[in-house]
């Protein structure tokens, strides 16, 4: 069931969107037409934000340590991650004209702060701004990439180099190497029982590539964990640098994103309330 969030009344502070990439890369004259829109929100860990079938009504723009997931649920009761959305992105009707129905659900994994927006009212401010249109467009085009990658991912790799996948990338978008998530949690994602993934996880450990403490996983060895993933991480990672100008750090942290500094995209997207 959809769950309501804690929705301050009052505007956000305007350097509260330097903690989405997405919004820091906006130029302050953009950021002055989202302004008067966007509300502070609070989400909690767990939290269902919509289910498939229901109408995506806002935007949200997940600030530093909050993220979200996109899972399909099946009918067997379990669910599978297609992407993983924090601080360097955005979620629900990225792209719709408006109001549409949601193909999957999104729930937040790791609970914190963020902003929202009126999923008709960012598509009005999309059509006077060039700029908002252009960095929402190409943001939407990795979100499809990470969905697609996922979706091969969990077909063809090994729940060990998919598990190491995951943690690259949720450390990609918490910029830190102590992710605080459960064995529970990181079994849901990848759909696999958690007696099996512990096993797996023990593996890693014993490579020297991450520490298992509780409700944490720390990396220890970025560089090996990225040689013991599969080649999606490594895929989706590009994709976000040649489409939406991502920087990466030298320990491969997502930082920022520069719009600008890719290349124009070719055509416009048709990707319903992802």
């Amino acid at each position: 069931m959809v769950q309501p969030v804690n929705v301050r009344t009052l505007p956000p502070r305007p350097d509260v969107f330097d903690r989405n990439l997405l919004l820091r890369a906006l130029a302050p004259a953009d950021r002055q037409l989202l302004a008067p829109l966007v509300e502070d929100v609070t989400l909690t860990t767990g939290h269902v934000l919509f289910d498939p079938g229901q109408d995506v009504t806002h935007v949200i723009f997940p600030l530093d340590g909050t993220v979200t997931t996109l899972l399909v649920p099946l009918l067997d009761g379990r669910t599978i991650e297609t992407a993983t959305v924090g601080r360097e992105g955005a979620l629900g009707g990225v792209v719709s004209q408006g109001y549409l129905p949601a193909f999957n659900r999104a729930v937040v994994q790791l609970g914190g702060p963020a902003l929202r927006i009126s999923a008709k009212q960012l598509q009005e401010v999309k059509q006077t701004s060039p700029a908002i249109r252009n960095v929402i467009t190409r943001y939407a085009d990795c979100l499809l990439a990470q969905v697609l990658q996922s979706v091969a991912c969990n077909a063809a790799h090994p729940i060990d180099q998919r598990s190491a996948r995951w943690l690259l990338t949720l450390q990609d978008r918490l910029g830190d190497d102590t992710l605080p998530v459960t064995q529970e949690m990181l079994a849901d994602m990848l759909g696999v029982r958690r007696t099996y993934l512990c096993g797996v996880l023990r593996g890693l450990q014993a490579k020297g590539l991450i520490q298992i403490k509780r409700r944490q996983i720390t990396i220890s060895d970025r560089a090996a964990l990225e040689g013991a993933a599969c080649e999606c991480h490594a895929r989706v990672r590009k994709h976000f640098t040649d489409v939406l100008g991502a920087i990466y750090r030298d320990d491969g942290k997502l930082v920022a994103v520069k719009p600008d500094a890719a290349p124009a995209p070719s055509s416009a997207l048709a990707v319903k309330a992802l």
